[in-house]
């Protein structure tokens, strides 16, 4: 089910990488026509003869007398209690003598791990077909 999955993903894939492909293919060959395409004119516009008449002006609305708002209530004001505050006086911690550790020395390398890479024959450069 799963290479499947990945099966129809990668052709899914593939078909969109060439129709994108062949999308930029007819653009460029859009581009390097060297043709005009023939369009049709745009006719032109009759110049108008009459004048239009002017705008009428707005008139002026009636002014209504609205009660004034109303004031809003002004909120208490609220105290909050003091931050406490750090103590200036932070003890002290007692030092600790600790003794040095023993000097000695890093256990060697075991010999069976190797030092260098394998060569592997698959990608060494081929034999020579020539003779000195």
């Amino acid at each position: 089910m799963a290479s499947n999955k990945s099966f129809i993903t990668s052709l899914l894939f593939l078909v969109t990488i060439s129709s994108m492909n062949m999308i930029s293919l007819e653009a460029r060959h859009l581009l390097q026509t060297t043709t005009q395409p023939n369009l049709p004119n745009i006719p032109t516009l009759p110049n108008p003869t009459t004048t239009l008449p002017p705008l009428p002006s707005i008139p002026t609305l009636p002014q209504a007398n609205l009660p004034p708002f109303p004031t809003i209530p002004s909120m208490p004001k609220l105290t909050m209690p003091p931050l406490p505050s750090f103590p200036t006086n932070i003890p002290t911690l007692p030092s600790l003598n600790i003794p040095p550790l023993p000097a000695t020395s890093l256990p060697n390398i075991p010999s069976i791990i190797p030092t260098t890479f394998p060569s592997i024959p698959f990608f060494s450069p081929p034999p020579s077909t020539s003779t000195p």
